[in-house]
């Protein structure tokens, strides 16, 4: 890979991130794994008002991590691409493990006193 094509990887793979450095659009994410829903659906399941819901959709869809379609009145949204999903789920296991050996290292330190 040139400097250039590696440079704009890294600055897209920043995008990506900072796209989803936000637990709202995190459970948009976690909702789309189940397939496409639309926006009446993800505000109920959420609970959010729809103009919250909107913005971080916005976001999700200009970095092309979700899509929609239009069928009359409603938007449905579907995860552009199933590795989104995947990349979250090993980063929720990693997340997982360092909160489990935090645990271990808090009873380790509890029974020693």
């Amino acid at each position: 890979m040139d400097k250039n094509t590696e440079e704009k990887m890294f600055q897209m793979h920043a995008e990506v991130c900072k796209s989803m450095a936000s637990p709202t659009r995190l459970k948009v994410m976690n909702l789309l794994r189940e397939g496409e829903k639309s926006v009446e659906e993800l505000r109920e399941r959420l609970r959010l008002p729809k103009a919250n819901l909107s913005q971080h959709l916005s976001i999700l869809r200009q970095r092309r991590i979700v899509s929609t379609r239009r069928s009359g009145l409603n938007i449905y949204y579907k995860v552009t691409n199933p590795k989104m999903i995947k990349a979250c789920d090993i980063l929720r296991e990693v997340l997982l493990e360092q909160l489990q050996e935090g645990q271990k290292l808090v009873r380790g330190i509890t029974k020693k006193k």
